[in-house]
């Protein structure tokens, strides 16, 4: 096996929030995790966890952005004023505070969604609608792909 699998966040995962907000992530992930992560708003409506050397390389690009430029700035407050630390519990759950799950709009239900740097986590039935929606433009997918 290629070493890099092991280093990388692949996959999709069903969990449940408990009353807490808090998540179990799955047990492969939480070594890639351990160095520390952070949640902060993703597009499309989900929340992103990345490991904070990812997350590091991410504000540093945000933070470099020109103030003076309107999207920048909303560019650097949408991802980096909501963000939070996300330390796991002796049960392997991190806890999501309360603005970054109503951006969510997470219920009991949600997916965590391996993007290879980083998780994505969605409610579930924002996801299932999500995949429904793009696989219905699988052909236009794979015409993009033929450009990498």
């Amino acid at each position: 096996m290629n070493p890099s699998h092991k280093r990388m966040f692949i996959g999709e995962y069903n969990h449940t929030l408990d009353d807490k907000g808090r998540l179990a992530v799955p047990a492969k992930f939480r070594q890639l995790l351990r160095g520390g992560s952070v949640v902060a708003k993703g597009l499309d409506n989900c929340l992103v966890l990345y490991p904070k050397k990812e997350w590091a390389k991410l504000a540093e690009k945000i933070s470099a952005l020109p103030f003076n430029k309107t999207n920048d700035r909303t560019i650097a407050r949408f991802i980096l004023a909501g963000a939070a630390d996300a330390d796991f519990d002796n049960q392997g759950r991190i806890s999501l505070p309360e603005h970054l799950r109503a951006f969510a709009k997470l219920s009991k239900k949600a997916v965590i969604a391996g993007l290879y740097n980083r998780l994505e986590i969605w409610d579930e039935a924002a996801w299932q609608a999500y995949k429904k929606s793009t696989e219905k433009q699988s052909n236009q997918i794979a015409e993009a792909l033929g450009e990498i």
